[in-house]
């Protein structure tokens, strides 16, 4: 689950389903779903951009990332990332996005303008997270 900036929204991944659920935080009720399309989304880590305009998900099972318009609700773009894509962050600019591929051993660092991976880095078996200091 990830927070709006303002904190008055939740989105709750649902990797089974292929689905985020909204979330009302103030009043602790759910205000919709997002279906993350044709069984592609298979969402586990999810965060959303400072501005509240995108939601990013880490899609484990489909080794992609969903990127989220969360004015349409809608997907508008699916970038390819390692295998098994759990962990994701968003770096505090807000230009610069990884995620922790689980069973490529790496982690993916990609361009959110472009929408594309611009590197690959080795680490440890199996990442599951990714933290960024402020």
């Amino acid at each position: 689950a990830t927070f709006s900036s303002d904190g008055k929204r939740a989105y709750i991944s649902a990797e089974v389903g292929g689905s985020i659920t909204v979330v009302d935080a103030e009043k602790h009720q759910p205000v919709g779903t997002i279906s993350l399309e044709r069984g592609e989304g298979k969402p586990v880590g999810v965060v959303v951009s400072s501005d509240g305009k995108w939601l990013y998900a880490a899609n484990g099972r489909t080794s992609t990332v969903s990127v989220v318009n969360l004015t349409s609700g809608t997907v508008a773009a699916t970038i390819p990332v390692g295998r098994r894509p759990w962990g994701i962050a968003l770096s505090r600019d807000g230009r610069t996005l990884y995620t922790a591929n689980g069973l490529s051993n790496s982690v993916s660092v990609i361009d959110v303008d472009s929408r594309k991976v611009t590197a690959t880095i080795g680490v440890g078996q199996r990442p599951w997270g990714v933290a960024l200091t402020r």
